[in-house]
């Protein structure tokens, strides 16, 4: 392994087997242990092979089905291995800013009594699952024989008295837990108060409605009169630290809800070799990866990213959240519950606004929003340009462009797309952009730019002569001209005529699209290969208007001296001749 891995999250099913039948089990009737060979196999082969593509697990947690369905020798076989790997590699791990745990379980706790000895001598960190209120557990949370769990998961409980590991248990809160929440209460303070949990150590977790479930989800004003219920409750006692931090850190920005795609970070392993993206999309075929037996890593990487990406685009962007101030912590929510609720935000939306404001948030920098629809929601980004500051004393280039329609024609931030790769990139222009977005082109890579159709008419007396005009420079510079001033090279110039253009349909009616990749071609090899290379888009027409401009409005020619057409930033990397006859080549 490199010394610069790629970390992750990865959670390990060594078996779906469950020895309880809840009424709302997600799992829907997969709760059967799978045969074969021991359950340590598939982790120690999966943790071998992503080494040898430089990926490291920088938490290893064991997930079921239920783990303590396994036999004692095989679960502790997988605790042993995964102390020895946090032995192996913590300082790695640590280095790289990652809390170094214990071996960890996920449990309903039912079955703890057969392996307590191994989590005593491993110090193992045990996550527990059980329903508040008590009397709702006894309902729900029933054996496979139909019979009460709670008695004995208590006596469970106790056996980790004096056990110095770390052990917390968590709720799943519906609308009928949350419909008794005076006996949830108080059930708080017995488990707090007359076992080994230290309560201030708990989560919530919000239930949503899955088909088939008999389960109602909280309304997100549900949720929130729960979280000022808890407030109420608890604060002032010695269990305001917990109701402060843990209870509701799920929604915070440390969890899962803070990445941009969740597929890039977590995995779930299943003891088959399936991959899927976490317990959530556990056995739905839009959150599968592949097979750590049959699939290389980097695909089973690149199809983590892709799906996730893809599914919140589906989703779409809710003007909401480019409005809220807190997208930053929120990243728009979980995309399984988004697909599943055929929402654009998250559906604990309103709570999470609540938990910010009590932990004192700061607002977003004011450029987020269009940071992230630009890496997430790129044909939404343009809309959440940030206002521009200039504050010399000349007339700013947003207030003469707002004053005039040729300007505005020609800073039209929706009159080209660029796309690479199949994926799209709304163009503005750079004197314009508050942020600066960079793009790597590949051999083989299709290029392409989007025209909205009506574009060649703006400004243009006689649109049949209008064409699309490209230039293209390096990253690389040179010194040109009388003024001494250092620019970037310019490499080609390039122009196609409107009645061209406009025999190639887009996906968007309103667009024509024009195939660049061969266009650009030859000129790839010529271009930096460790700067940002620069292309630029407008028309014949909008470029004289530009320099019309200049030379009539000394006021615009301060504010618009470089190139301020629509632009995209690229890298083009160095690659060894036959990596890039591999990959398609760059044609000459």
């Amino acid at each position: 392994m490199n010394e610069n891995p790629r970390f992750i999250h990865l959670l390990y099913v060594p078996t779906l087997s469950c020895n309880m039948g809840c009424a709302y089990c997600y799992l829907d009737g997969r709760t059967v242990d799978h045969v074969g060979e021991s359950p340590l196999k598939t982790l120690t082969y999966a943790v071998d092979k992503l080494s040898k593509s430089n990926v490291m697990p920088f938490n290893i947690s064991l997930h079921g089905g239920e783990v303590t369905t396994l036999r004692p020798d095989d679960f502790e076989a997988l605790i042993a291995w995964i102390d020895e790997y946090y032995r192996i590699n913590g300082d790695m791990i640590s280095a790289a800013g990652f809390k170094l745990g214990r071996p960890h379980i996920k449990t309903n706790l039912l079955a703890l009594d057969r392996h307590i000895e191994t989590i005593k001598r491993y110090q193992v960190s045990v996550s527990g699952s059980l329903d508040l209120p008590f009397s709702l557990h006894r309902k729900y949370r029933r054996d496979k024989a139909g019979k009460d769990t709670l008695d004995r998961i208590l006596a469970n409980i106790e056996l980790m008295r004096g056990i110095d590991n770390r052990k917390k248990v968590s709720a799943t809160i519906f609308k009928e837990h949350f419909e008794r929440l005076d006996e949830m209460c108080a059930d708080i303070r017995y488990l707090h108060e007359n076992t080994c949990l230290d309560m201030n150590d708990f989560n919530f977790m919000i239930g949503f409605k899955v088909p088939g479930s008999p389960m109602t989800a909280l309304s997100e004003q549900e949720q929130v009169l729960l979280f000022e219920r808890m407030h109420r409750e608890f604060e002032g006692t010695e269990l305001e630290r917990g109701l402060r931090e843990a209870w509701f850190a799920e929604f915070t920005q440390s969890y899962c809800t803070n990445c941009d795609v969740c597929g890039d970070k977590f995995f779930l392993l299943e003891r088959t070799g399936d991959v899927f993206s976490c317990v959530r999309g556990q056995g739905d075929k839009d959150f599968y990866y592949g097979n750590i037996y049959t699939d290389s890593v980097e695909d089973i990487l690149q199809r983590g990213h892709e799906r996730i990406y893809a599914l919140h685009a589906q989703s779409g962007f809710d003007p909401a959240c480019g409005a809220c101030k807190h997208l930053s912590l929120c990243k728009t929510g979980c995309p399984y519950v988004k697909k599943l609720y055929k929402s654009a935000r998250s559906y604990t939306c309103l709570l999470q606004q609540e938990i910010y404001k009590q932990n004192g948030e700061p607002d977003d920098p004011e450029d987020f929003p269009h940071a992230y629809t630009l890496r997430m929601h790129p044909l939404e980004a343009p809309k959440y340009l940030p206002p521009a500051r200039e504050d010399d004393g000349l007339p700013s280039l947003d207030s003469m462009i707002a004053a005039d329609k040729a300007l505005q024609s020609l800073y039209d931030p929706e009159a080209f797309i660029f796309r690479a790769g199949g994926q799209a990139y709304p163009l503005s222009s750079q004197l314009l952009k508050r942020t600066r977005t960079f793009i790597t082109i590949l051999p083989g890579m299709k290029l392409e730019v989007d025209v909205r159709r009506d574009v060649f008419d703006a400004q243009s007396r006689w649109p049949v002569n209008n064409a699309l005009y490209m230039m293209l420079l390096s990253g690389d510079t040179v010194v040109y001209g009388d003024e001494g001033r250092e620019k970037q090279a310019h490499v080609m110039s390039h122009m196609i005529y409107r009645d061209v253009c406009l025999r190639n349909p887009a996906d968007d009616p309103a667009y024509c699209r024009v195939d660049l990749t061969d266009i650009l071609a030859p000129y790839l090899d010529y271009l930096s290969h460790d700067k940002p290379n620069n292309l630029f888009f407008t028309t014949s027409d909008l470029r004289e208007v530009h320099y019309a401009k200049q030379k009539n409005n000394g006021y615009y020619h301060l504010r618009a001296m470089n190139l301020p057409f629509q632009n995209i930033e690229f890298y083009v990397p160095e690659l060894p001749e036959k990596l890039k006859r591999m990959m398609g080549g760059f044609k000459k």
